[in-house]
């Protein structure tokens, strides 16, 4: 399995690390969304549960659990930021075979 982070990506997860107390790393993972199959869930690693794999890139843990980890292999994980109003995470997950219109979601 194989998940990456641009230095754009890592550099923004550890300023937001860096805010939270309990955090251990960056949760990522997949969940039943939208008009063609998947979301991506973004979110705070508090612990690592038993179906949990931790990934280090760029001195930044990834927690993903089993289940996403299928649809995330490959998937490389940027950061961008145009200005204050346009910016976030961007997803190039070499699986997503479809997107829905408006972005959303993908499916495999």
């Amino acid at each position: 399995m194989n998940i990456q982070l641009t230095e754009n990506a890592a550099q923004h997860i550890r300023k937001m690390l860096a805010t939270q107390d309990d955090a251990i790393g960056l949760r990522l993972g997949t969940k039943k969304s939208g008009c063609t199959g998947f979301a991506y869930v973004v979110d705070y690693a508090d612990g690592v549960n038993e179906h949990d794999r931790v990934f280090e890139n760029r001195g930044v843990k990834l927690v993903v659990d089993e289940e996403s980890l299928p649809l995330l292999d490959g998937l490389e994980l940027d950061f961008t930021s145009n200005n204050l109003l346009n910016q976030g995470f961007e997803f190039h997950n070499p699986n997503v075979k479809d997107t829905c219109g408006c972005g959303e979601s993908f499916n495999v």
